[in-house]
């Protein structure tokens, strides 16, 4: 008997780890091609305003993270740097800056969700018209799926 629960607990061990893989390295195998530095550095030319995403904000750890320099434009928010890879990963505009996923929650119905970040080294994520860059001063990497804090930089 014990050594058919320690077989069933080896195996629900080794099914759990590999579940959690497959979550970590699934967004990694189904990214597109990411823009080039070159392509990211042309986007990032057509912007109003730069800012930094660090590894060390408050609520940023070993597998949630950005570093790099975003660009900030009325067309186009264009990272040239890396994040953390990641399932589901949206990008918004703040009024204020954010580094906790407490912040996030507090001052969520006051930011704008810009669109998806779908690469992990350099990204180009298009504007909508509708939104004005000048009304915010903070870009945010947001997890939707797990409802964690990814990074932020502070452009204006």
């Amino acid at each position: 008997m014990k050594k058919l629960l320690l077989l069933a607990a080896t195996h629900a061990a080794f099914l759990g780890l590999g579940f959690a893989l497959g979550i970590y390295a699934l967004p990694i195998l189904t990214a597109p091609a990411a823009p080039t530095a070159a392509e990211a550095a042309s986007a990032a030319g057509q912007a109003s305003y730069t800012g930094q995403f660090r590894r060390d904000l408050k609520d940023s750890d070993l597998l949630h993270w950005g570093e790099g320099t975003v660009s900030v434009g009325r067309r186009s928010i264009v990272l040239v740097g890396k994040l953390a890879p990641g399932p589901d990963y949206k990008l918004y505009l703040s009024p204020e800056f954010v580094e906790t996923e407490a912040d996030f929650a507090r001052l969520k119905p006051r930011m704008v969700r810009v669109g998806d970040v779908r690469t992990f080294e350099n990204f180009v994520v298009d504007v909508p018209e509708s939104i004005d860059v000048s009304n915010y001063t903070t870009v945010i990497v947001w997890c939707e799926s797990f409802g964690q804090f990814i990074t932020a930089g502070k452009y204006r």
